[in-house]
């Protein structure tokens, strides 16, 4: 064979050996601006370090060998006993093992703890999003924890902890913990009061005994799950410990882990109770309550997931562009490829912006900020999470053929991109969290159009849309019906006024033209040809 037919020419050389976090300029102004200025470089260098280690090819090489290795259940020992293990591939317990020493564990007990920790998950979803759900089940439980004082002052040490600690044994043992939880069934789902888990008080105050199943067990591997079940009084939420203070393993027995189409690195388990101990969070009947906030904080994650994805997504895209000619020239400098790839961007840089947003309303903790996040996480997780797959498929398309091989890393992207959707609640649930919102919290409504409305009068079409927006608030009558759309003009609007205030004019003149204005088409590639297009995508270019 000639060896002149294999000379590789115009490839573009891989991504790798460049600082994540530095290099993506929308990312790194986000946490210039919801960072305390005396913060500031310490958060930098922290994420600018996670960000060097997620663009390094040995880091990226542990990603791609946890996909091609899924988790594996070990039900028996070689004696017959039961031990119900999850086996991983040593390279998902690097990953997962620098995401806590990160801090992606820590936002509570830290300043601006909120976005510094959202921003390194927004960077290391973009590695291998499989170990982003341990880190987000450990990171959320514990507002939901905080129901009881004495349960948090436990915990909450272990939870925020920066070391990983992998080996199964009593949690009070180990110098960090991990957390899951198994909230839905197999005949309700997302309607977990209908939830057929029974919770029997036992003679010590607080303690049950639980006998039941859960259809969807996240992070079985874990230290201790939270987990809803009927006790006396009601739906109640409980706090179940995979090994026992006294050193033997609690009644927790893997049925068998879910195939799934993306996510594989992660185990997601079916799980049977059966006279397994647990410890009562907050009242009894009070579980939806209760675990309320965790749910919340997870929706964030999923926003932050999505927009780490898209992030990817669209730095392969463009940085593929940049180096690819074809028709005598680069693919960057097309007219048409310049369209799609600045249209990509805008959705990506709409998502980081608003991702961060809420973020830095978490850090904030006002009464204002809390009702500000009652709506718009549930409509940002709306919106946010369905627009990642349609990102991911186009930048796939971006790399031709090669987009659809498994090494270039796109089909991985892609894959992984619908179950941020579907996590923590599907579209469905979340358009009918915001109505239950806007009619029972006129609080939360106020704040989300004190947010929209600090830029009012700076651009005539988000103006324009805001007021539509305003006649869909104003008649309520056989609202569910519509709640799709008008929680996806909440998203877009809110988008819009976020990149309004914070966006070079050319972003967010793009952003208003086409997803406020109607100047756009159906696919990505429609955006008015008189736009900054080539200031666009040079802004969505990743610089090693």
């Amino acid at each position: 064979m000639a060896r002149s037919t294999h000379t590789v020419t115009n490839q573009p050389p891989p991504l790798t050996g460049y600082d994540v976090f530095a290099a993506d300029r929308v990312l790194t102004s986000a946490v210039e601006r919801h960072t305390p200025p005396e913060l500031l470089t310490e958060v930098r260098n922290d994420l600018s370090a996670l960000g060097r280690a997620a663009g390094s090819a040995q880091v990226q090489e542990w990603g791609a060998q946890a996909n091609d290795n899924p988790p594996g259940l070990r039900t028996h020992d070689r004696f017959g006993n039961r031990i119900d293990e999850v086996e991983f591939h040593p390279a998902w317990h690097r990953l997962l093992g620098k995401g806590v020493a990160a801090g992606l564990t820590n936002a509570w007990r830290r300043p601006a703890g909120h976005v510094r920790r959202a921003a390194g998950f927004l960077v290391w979803t973009q590695v291998e999003a499989g170990n982003g759900c341990p880190l987000s089940m450990t990171h959320a439980v514990v507002p939901a924890l905080r129901a009881d004082p004495a349960l948090a002052a436990e915990w909450e040490p272990r939870l925020t902890s920066m070391v990983y600690d992998r080996e199964l044994r009593p949690a009070h043992l180990k110098a960090g913990a991990v957390f899951g939880m198994g909230m839905t069934e197999k005949q309700g789902g997302s309607d977990v009061r209908a939830n057929t888990t029974a919770a029997r008080p036992l003679a010590e105050d607080g303690t049950y005994e639980l006998t039941g199943h859960k259809w969807f067990c996240s992070a079985p591997m874990s230290d201790g799950f939270l987990v809803l079940a009927q006790a006396p009084g009601g739906l109640t939420c409980f706090l179940v410990p995979r090994v026992l203070a006294d050193g033997t393993r609690n009644v927790f027995l893997l049925q068998r882990l879910k195939d799934k189409l993306g996510n594989r690195s992660n185990a997601s388990a079916e799980v049977e109770f059966d006279g397994t101990w647990a410890r009562r969070v907050g009242d009894e009947g009070a579980g939806v309550r209760t675990i309320i906030g965790m749910v919340a904080a997870t929706r964030l994650d999923c926003v932050l997931g999505s927009a780490g994805l898209m992030r990817q997504a669209v730095a392969q895209a463009v940085h593929h562009a940049t180096y690819r000619e074809a028709f005598g020239g680069r693919l960057l400098d097309k007219p048409l490829m310049r369209n799609v790839l600045a249209d990509l961007a805008l959705e990506s840089e709409a998502a980081t912006t608003l991702g961060l947003r809420l973020a830095a309303a978490y850090d904030d903790g006002g009464e204002q900020e809390l009702a500000f996040l009652r709506l718009a996480v549930p409509a940002a997780k709306y919106w946010v999470t369905k627009r990642c797959s349609t990102v991911a498929v186009e930048a796939a398309e971006c790399l031709g053929g090669n987009g659809y091989v498994e090494e270039s890393g796109l089909p991985r992207l892609v894959r992984e991109s619908p179950l941020n959707s579907v996590w923590e609640g599907a579209g469905n649930i979340q358009a009918l969290d915001v109505l239950r919102a806007l009619q029972r919290e006129p609080r939360a409504l106020n704040a989300f159009l004190v947010e929209v409305g600090k830029v009012r009068g700076a651009d005539h079409r988000l103006d324009g849309a805001t007021k539509n927006l305003l006649t869909e608030f104003a008649d309520l009558d056989g609202i569910e019906g519509r709640a799709r759309r008008v929680v996806e003009r909440m998203a877009l609007v809110l988008q819009g006024a976020l990149l309004v205030q914070h966006a070079p004019p050319e972003v967010a003149d793009a952003f208003c033209a086409s997803r406020l204005g109607g100047d756009w088409g159906a696919t990505f590639g429609t955006l008015p040809p008189s736009l900054d297009l080539a200031s666009i995508v040079e802004r969505a270019r990743p610089t090693a």
